[in-house]
């Protein structure tokens, strides 16, 4: 095959047979200047031999001095056009010269431009004409598979000439809406319009488009993602240009649209004030350090310059983890942050009290918490303990240690709760409303908000590996939405919330608009390449399977407990208007809730939660199946057989 025994010529032999083929092309095109300009197939020119004699001369020297010849003819691009048109250019001006200093009598004064032009057909235009054929070749024999990309702008062409180096891919074609370069070509690929694309899908047989924008042009991104995601093909996104030119990501670091991807949240860009508000210069404490929100509000803070960052975690793992984040971003950002890591339970009050004190913490952010509902539901004691009395303490022992802002991280699920889980958030932040009014100079605050992506609890990596899988995908009820924001987002509003409060502060995040999950799955399953099977289509790749609402769990969730809410001066965060129980009044409530607790009565536990928080709707079923848990786990407790004694 010809491709192959091209490839099998050493280097030298091709730039050879390059050499040859000008010195050859050169001569054809000043002779045929003179044909043109003659108007004769055989014009009269052997006097004009000195002519001849130059074109090449010149010409293929400076051929070489540009590195014509050490181009790539399969990946030849702008910068081998650029020499033709530079050599030619000499050239052209050299058998002008030459024609009026030999002189040469009757030299058509038009012959050197006729001459170039010709130049930079029979030069560039065969090499191009060569490259569009070996790549037609590769195209058609390469085991390589066939893709789309959509924006044929800089981005897109620095993809085609990455992927012609590397990669699995070869670009079949460009789709773009820009209507100056559709029909055009970029580096030998076609440009179609969007409205194209199911033509070519079946002509190229392509699976797989790449989406060639940038991630800061993030609504055109969106609108893109939107329209191709009726079309049976696996959507992908490249990295940045910056990141490809730079060597920082490879054209194989393509990845799955995610849905902050179709989120198309708008961006408000952050007060400098009220990110170091209570941050700059401060001894801060991280609890929950390990987790999804908790670790980001450490790498956030750390960028904040505080004068102290301390992460406390109760897993190892995650706080070690935290610790080689926080280290690794030190380095990196060339960051003077002195960093703590402690290891313990915000149960554990002697712990917090010691820990606050030792190192003069002005600022907590109480992300430790319990959050998977269907866990606390079989767990309530624990649930309780931990989100309730675990604020407690840590609130307990920031007053003492005269800390001057904490701050909790709430959820939505507070609000009207059916799980314990939302109950056991919505006590703590009970406590620390009617812990204001004692706490001195310590004010505390919470800022309540959804489900965020790419947390441990998300729907969307259970879905992704579902899909993987092969399906099913796992949706608890049709008509079932949440509200969605990123981790980053919700960890900078946060940093920001804490600096507006004045005392007892319920903040909450402007979430946007609900998501249905049943389209949420539907969406990924066709924007990895598949369809959904059911009843309208038995022939589809994945069904979607409904399970069922767990217990506790909602069809939909709430920010609000009372009617109202006020602004504040950040638009994405609002300050709720809610009643409270006086210290007085729920510090006895508390004793008894812990007395209950500590002897697992689950009926009176469940009680004492529905009088104390408002709207909540918990089940009998909630304290039969943790009751019920709880006794089974006894039932399997046994004994070890002692060591025989002498």
């Amino acid at each position: 095959m010809l491709l192959a025994l091209l490839e099998e010529l050493s280097r030298r032999k091709k730039q050879a047979i390059a050499l040859a083929a000008d010195i050859v092309m050169l001569p054809v095109a000043l002779w045929s200047a003179f044909a043109l300009r003659l108007g004769e197939w055989s014009p009269q020119i052997l006097h004009f031999w000195p002519a001849f004699v130059v074109s090449a001369l010149i010409t293929i020297p400076v051929f070489v001095r540009l590195g014509l010849y050490r181009q790539i003819v399969r990946y030849m691009g702008n910068h081998a056009m650029m020499s033709v048109v530079k050599g030619a250019t000499l050239a052209a001006i050299a058998i002008f010269a030459t024609a009026y200093l030999v002189p040469l009598k009757g030299f058509p004064r038009s012959v050197p431009i006729i001459f170039w032009m010709l130049v930079l057909i029979y030069v560039a235009g065969t090499r191009f004409a060569v490259r569009s054929y070996l790549n037609w070749l590769a195209r058609k024999f390469s085991a390589k598979k066939p893709i789309i990309i959509y924006g044929a702008g800089e981005a897109g062409a620095e993809l085609v000439r990455r992927l012609q180096h590397q990669g699995d891919y070869f670009p079949a074609a460009f789709l773009d809406d820009d209507k100056k370069i559709q029909k055009g070509s970029i580096n030998g690929i076609y440009v179609y319009p969007p409205s194209d694309l199911s033509r070519l899908l079946e002509t190229t047989q392509a699976k797989v488009v790449l989406v060639a924008i940038a991630s800061t042009e993030g609504d055109t991104r969106k609108r893109i993602i939107e329209f191709l995601e009726p079309f049976s093909v696996r959507v992908q996104l490249i990295p940045d240009l910056s990141d490809l030119v730079s060597g920082q990501a490879s054209v194989d670091n393509t990845r799955d649209v995610n849905i902050e991807d179709l989120l198309g949240r708008d961006t408000v860009e952050p007060s400098p004030k009220l990110l170091f508000g209570c941050v700059r210069n401060m001894s801060v404490m991280v609890t929950g350090a390990g987790g999804s929100i908790g670790s980001e509000l450490c790498r956030q803070i750390a960028r904040l310059q505080p004068r102290m960052l301390v992460m406390l975690d109760q897993s190892e793992f995650a706080l070690f983890r935290i610790q080689r984040d926080i280290s690794d971003l030190c380095v990196r950002d060339s960051l003077q942050v002195p960093t703590v890591v402690v290891l313990g339970s915000v149960t554990d009050a002697a712990l917090m009290r010691r820990t606050l004190e030792v190192y003069q913490i002005e600022t907590v952010y109480h992300a430790a918490a319990y959050k998977h509902v269907s866990l606390v539901e079989r767990n309530v004691i624990q649930g309780i303990k931990n989100n309730t009395f675990g604020t407690l303490h840590a609130a307990e022992a920031a007053v003492e240690a005269g800390v001057k802002n904490f701050i909790l991280i709430s959820t939505d699920k507070a609000v009207r709760t059916t799980n314990m889980m939302g109950a056991s958030k919505r006590l703590a932040e009970l406590v620390l409303q009617a812990m204001q009014d004692q706490s001195g100079a310590t004010k505390f605050s919470m800022v309540r908000f959804g489900n965020v992506l790419g947390s441990s609890g998300s729907v969307v990596p259970l879905f992704s590996e579902q899909i993987e899988n092969g399906g099913p995908v796992t949706v608890t009820h049709p008509e079932v939405t949440r509200f969605f924001m990123t981790i980053p987002e919700a960890a900078q509003l946060v940093l920001q919330a804490s600096s507006m409060a004045q005392g007892g502060d319920v903040f909450l995040l402007d979430m946007g608009n609900s998501i249905k999950i049943l389209d949420l799955a539907e969406r990924m399953i066709h924007l990895k390449g598949y369809t959904v099977r059911d009843s309208k289509n038995p022939d589809g790749d994945i069904e979607i399977q409904f399970t069922g609402l767990k217990s506790g769990e909602k069809l939909y969730e709430e920010l609000l407990i009372a009617e109202t809410s006020a602004t504040t001066e950040h638009r994405k965060i609002m300050r709720a208007e809610e009643g409270y129980i006086p210290w007085a009044e729920i510090r006895g409530a508390l004793n008894t809730l812990k007395q209950a607790c500590d002897s697992y009565d689950f009926e009176s536990v469940r009680t004492f939660v529905i009088a104390l928080v408002e709207g909540a709707e918990l089940t009998d079923e909630l304290s039969d199946m943790a009751e019920q848990s709880y006794e089974r786990s006894k039932a399997k407790v046994v004994s070890l057989p002692r060591p025989a004694t002498d």
